[in-house]
């Protein structure tokens, strides 16, 4: 079996406790390369993954290394840049979330992608975890008729805490850059992407000064669907919470726990699946199984699951959110 080979740009905790491990998990694929700013880090992890080729410039990379395929994990302001001289070399991309900091950055990256032809993926995980992936399956069957109201929230401590996480001009944003797009992106994914007619939003700086700690946004839809969403680095609670629920006309699921209900001549049937894994193990797996559709995607075996297009009407939404919230009115798209 010939292996894809890949280079991952960018060796901080995303890169060390997800994909590094993963990659040496995946039989069709091949860690050749990295490429990582800080020298010392650079060495350390390289040493630990038994990597021998490393740069401290991604641009020798892709001029010396024989990648096919590159994983951005790098911070949000760099995303443009790198991921468009990736694909100006002819190689197939994986951007962590978010693809870029705004839209028109968002776009450049997808043009340049048509432009080269080459694949472009953006790591939107949670779609890739096996509830989340049956819940879809789900909806595609019609089984809970069709989706008009779906409430979701995510309250944890921030992702990371190197300070370029809490500087508008380096993340783009605050918790909905970090969790928000986590959770618009499934909600939408789980509704069957229906169109945007109007986002409101308040957000609010608790703990934070540059970016927002909590946000709440509500979003109406032309089809007369709605999602409430709520995120937050600094809501007041005793453990992480994380919950998704969506309403069609004929039945319902929520996520975290996994519950599927189905109205039948007025009676309501649960019809939740035998569910094995864990809120932990999940979350590992949708790691996993999002390099696997990637490196399906690069080998030509199944289509990309979470392109950069999809990525790019996020973004609208997301800058909508922040225009609201900015001017304390309703947003029409």
């Amino acid at each position: 079996m010939q292996k894809v080979k890949i280079g991952v740009i960018g060796l901080g905790s995303i890169a060390q406790l997800v994909h590094l491990p993963n990659l040496s998990k995946l039989e069709n694929a091949e860690l050749v390369a990295v490429s990582e700013v800080k020298k010392n880090r650079l060495i350390t992890i390289a040493d630990k993954f038994n990597i021998q080729e490393r740069y401290s410039d991604y641009n020798e990379m892709l001029e010396k290394s024989d990648i096919e395929a590159v994983i951005i994990a790098t911070p949000t302001n760099t995303h443009k840049d790198i991921a468009i001289e990736c694909l100006n070399a002819d190689k197939d991309v994986l951007v962590e979330k978010p693809l870029a900091r705004t839209y028109a950055e968002a776009k450049a990256v997808v043009d340049a992608a048509k432009k080269n032809k080459r694949k472009l993926m953006v790591g939107m995980n949670l779609r890739y975890r096996p509830d989340t992936m049956l819940l879809r399956s789900i909806v595609s069957s019609g089984e809970i008729g069709e989706p008009f109201y779906a409430k979701c929230g995510w309250v944890r401590r921030q992702s990371s805490e190197e300070k370029w996480f809490t500087k508008k001009e380096e993340a783009g944003g605050g918790v909905i850059i970090d969790l928000g797009i986590h959770l618009l992106d499934i909600a939408l994914w789980l509704m069957n992407y229906p169109e945007v007619n109007s986002v409101s939003c308040k957000n609010y700086f608790h703990n934070t000064k540059n970016v927002e700690d909590t946000a709440i946004s509500f979003l109406k839809f032309k089809n007369d669907s709605l999602i409430n969403l709520e995120v937050s680095w600094s809501l007041p609670t005793d453990k992480d919470h994380f919950f998704l629920s969506v309403f069609g006309t004929k039945g319902s699921f929520t996520l975290s726990p996994l519950h599927v209900y189905k109205r039948i001549n007025n009676e309501i049937l649960d019809l939740t699946p035998a569910q094995i894994d864990n809120a932990t193990a999940l979350f590992k797996k949708s790691y996993l199984n999002e390099l696997k559709s990637f490196v399906g995607a690069v080998k030509e075996l199944n289509p990309v699951l979470s392109p950069g297009d999809e990525a790019l009407e996020r973004m609208k939404i997301i800058e909508a959110m922040y225009q609201s919230a900015n001017k304390d009115c309703e947003i029409k798209l």
